[in-house]
């Protein structure tokens, strides 16, 4: 009896130590990197695709209930950069570790209008550039929207443990688009202005007459005026600012720079969804160059890593009505020149937009068809990183400062 009795426990301490040790979590998994990271279709959590682990390895953050969108990385890779928003109040800026942990609160705003941050870009350095968006409630009810450059110095939030104050390079009321060149001495973004029509979209207005002595002029009504933007550039520390493009009609948008900070991609806009694809020097008074003439869609673009042409997801180009990825040379017209971009290969690439190539050159992060791929350039492999849930945000990569998550931890 009491060799059963002994039997018996020891046989419950061998399942109680078992117990204990499937309780235990895995050991970490140390993402290794390069890494990109996007958003859900649902907004609801970021996700981490490590294409350094053999087959992939992938990480999810959620940082409550709010609609998660994830934006960058800090130079050394070892923080994401993300807004929270609850779907009503204009979204927060945040950074946190590549586990989640140690979520900070990045730009404070003193003034008294209704704020928020959009579209923020952490530069090579230490300043992070973003719209920052106000909001004032005018007397007659109205909501009057103003939307600044501004910036804030990561390492100053780090050292005190707060938000730091939002700073501004520009108040004009309605600059968007910021995008730091690789080197971090410049930021591109761009202005809008107000102008009233011509006789159509592309004509500029004659002169207002001042109307005859005596005769009350109509009231003055901003809805009838054109909003358009062009091309603004400022040096990171705020002391040179210059304006790039000098179109009398038209808009652009989406300024892009060349790996190596020389140029300028944007797409021009004579008119709405009517798209043309330019290419500017970094430097006061440049002459812009036309590298399209033909009107078509252009979803986004991006650089090859050598900098020798522009890779874009255009509809409507060429002869296909589908967005597909084209490669647009530097010199001569797109709409004879262009060619498709691994056009020749099985890799799914219809519908596709948000290309990103990770800092290595290698690989090639994009939307298709509402699933992000990731192909290897090199052998052509190619893998969905979504393939449950599609519908993800752009994807942004680790920058080439990344040594792996190993390295974050010593810092």
């Amino acid at each position: 009896m009491t060799r059963v009795i002994g039997a018996l426990l020891l046989a419950l301490g061998l399942l109680s130590i078992q117990a204990v040790a499937q309780a235990q979590p895995p050991p970490p998994l140390f993402l290794q990197g390069p890494v990109v990271a996007f958003g859900t279709a649902a907004l609801d959590r970021i996700v981490l695709y490590d294409v350094g682990v053999e087959g992939g390895a992938r990480r999810e953050l959620s940082f409550g209930s709010g609609w998660h969108y994830v934006w960058g990385f800090s130079p050394d890779g070892c923080r994401l950069l993300y807004t929270l928003s609850d779907g009503i109040n204009p979204a927060r800026l945040y950074s946190a570790r590549l586990d989640g942990t140690d979520p900070r609160e990045m730009v404070a705003y003193s003034g008294s209008e209704w704020w928020g941050v959009w579209e923020p870009v952490w530069s090579s350095g230490d300043l992070i550039a973003f719209t920052m968006q106000r909001y004032t409630l005018e007397a007659d009810g109205t909501l009057e929207r103003q939307y600044h450059t501004a910036w804030v110095d990561a390492a100053a939030v780090m050292q005190q443990g707060a938000p730091a104050e939002a700073q501004f390079y520009s108040r004009t009321g309605d600059e968007h688009n910021p995008q730091w060149s690789p080197d971090g001495r410049w930021l591109a973004y761009i202005s809008f202005e107000r102008r009233w029509p011509g006789a159509d979209s592309s004509s500029t207005a004659e002169p207002t007459p001042l109307p005859p002595p005596g005769t009350t002029p109509p009231p003055f009504n901003a809805e009838l005026l054109l909003r358009e933007a062009d091309l603004w550039v400022v040096s990171a520390d705020g002391q040179t600012k210059y304006r790039l493009t000098y179109f009398d009609t038209g808009s652009v948008r989406a300024p892009r720079w060349s790996p190596d900070s020389q140029l300028i991609g944007f797409t021009y806009a004579p008119s709405a969804n009517n798209d043309q694809f330019w290419l500017i020097a970094n430097q006061a008074g440049a002459i812009p160059t036309q590298l399209s003439r033909v009107w078509s869609l252009v979803l986004d673009t991006t650089w090859l890593p050598d900098s020798s042409a522009m890779l874009a997801a255009v509809r409507d180009f060429r002869d296909t009505q589908a967005n597909r990825l084209w490669l647009i040379p530097l010199v001569g017209l797109a709409e004879d020149s262009a060619t498709l971009y691994l056009g020749g290969t099985q890799i799914p690439l219809e519908y596709a937009d948000y290309p990103r190539f990770s800092a290595d050159g290698r690989w090639l992060a994009l939307r298709s068809a509402y699933s992000l791929q990731v192909i290897d350039t090199q052998t052509l492999a190619w893998v969905d990183a979504d393939a449950g849930q599609p519908g993800n945000t752009p994807p942004v990569w680790t920058p080439a400062g990344f040594g792996g998550e190993t390295a974050c931890l010593a810092r």
